[in-house]
């Protein structure tokens, strides 16, 4: 199969820290390359696949102080896909609403994977394109008053051999969390749970630049390296051994998270994940097997105190049996194959035998 994979120009593929996007993109596009099939990725210049590589920029665009308008770059890649859309069986988007006006002008069908959430801006995009077949990354993203033709849920995926796996946490004991620094995120909660629960508390993620304020407000004058430590933006290696040590890893988002791949991460680990109810949550954790799903900052400070009863092997089992990226690119490829089975027949304008390819838990 001729598939092409376009991903975000703002991080490279895979990420080198921070990036969900473009971690999935990465192990998706090479799973797919030694499955056999002809794939080339639409990234990045410094972007690293097995896939062909096509970029319309020499490197993440977040590191280029010289790139002004971001939205240029994206046109630009676009319109190299859609004008090479001939090649390719079927063209795979990553980037949110940017690929829909180009989709229905030529015959190659895209397929859009849904990684982020809905807007006011953005859903009269989507309502134009309701009918182009989408993908969600968890049940709980789907918002059925849109009316969106999402065929299939498909997980986002790891590779789980390269995380560590962690029979013990650390001594002294500690918890983590592991996210941008934004209140979306949460860090101000982990913090009160820490303190509430009297442990202590090692932090890492990003900063970016429209939290700046609420990092210096909310969580700084926290941080004093001994209960509350801040160790800035962590890569790879870096996050197994935080997380992995961790008795466990504090998930307190106060948004519906469409996936999170932190408590994937941190299950691989070996590391339950004590999470705010809300989003993609209780589709990731098993609540009492594998972490707590809490309402509320007091039903978090309480689950700390029975973290420690959870088999840490349970959790690595669930991450390699529902969130690997073999797992992930099962999923896909039978996404694939069902556009291309019947890539324009629709009943009522919808796409005939949607399919559901998520796991219940």
């Amino acid at each position: 199969m001729r598939i092409a994979q376009v991903a975000p120009l703002w991080e490279k593929v895979p990420p080198p820290a921070y990036g969900g996007i473009e971690l999935v993109v990465g192990l998706l596009t090479d799973e797919l390359v030694r499955r056999g099939h002809e794939v080339t990725l639409f990234a990045s210049g410094d972007s690293i696949s097995l896939a062909k590589l096509e970029s319309v920029h020499p490197r993440a665009i977040r590191l280029d102080p010289t790139v002004k308008e971001y939205n240029i770059y994206e046109m630009l890649q676009m319109s190299r896909v859609y004008d090479r859309s001939v090649e390719f069986d079927i063209i795979h988007s990553h980037m949110g609403t940017a690929a829909l006006a180009y989709a229905n002008l030529v015959k190659t069908p895209t397929v859009h994977t849904l990684h982020g959430i809905f807007t006011p801006d953005n859903e009269k995009m989507f309502k134009y394109a309701k009918n182009q077949p989408y993908v969600s990354i968890s049940n709980a993203q789907r918002e059925p008053r849109l009316d969106l033709n999402c065929v299939a849920t498909v997980y986002n995926g790891i590779d789980v051999s390269s995380y560590k796996f962690y029979a013990q946490p650390d001594n002294p004991p500690y918890l983590a969390f592991l996210g941008r620094m934004s209140p979306e995120k949460g860090p101000h909660l982990a913090i009160a749970i820490a303190k509430l629960a009297g442990w202590n508390l090692k932090m890492a993620g990003k900063v970016d630049v429209v939290d700046v304020e609420y990092f210096e407000k909310e969580i700084k004058p926290h941080i004093d390296g001994k209960q509350i430590e801040y160790l800035g933006e962590a890569n790879h290696a870096q996050k197994n051994v935080l997380m992995g040590g961790a008795v466990a890893t504090l998930f307190p988002i106060t948004w519906r998270e469409p996936f999170g791949l932190v408590m994937v991460e941190s299950m691989a680990s070996g590391t339950p994940v004590i999470a705010i109810k809300l989003g993609s949550t209780e589709e990731v954790i098993v609540h009492e097997k594998t972490g707590f799903l809490c309402n509320s900052v007091e039903e978090c400070v309480s689950a700390v105190s029975k973290v420690g009863e959870l088999d840490r092997h349970t959790c690595r089992e669930h991450v390699l049996n529902c969130f690997s990226a073999e797992k992930m690119t099962d999923g896909y490829e039978a996404v694939y194959r069902k556009i291309l089975a019947e890539p324009f027949a629709k009943k009522n304008g919808h796409f005939h035998g949607a399919v559901s390819l998520a796991k219940s838990m």
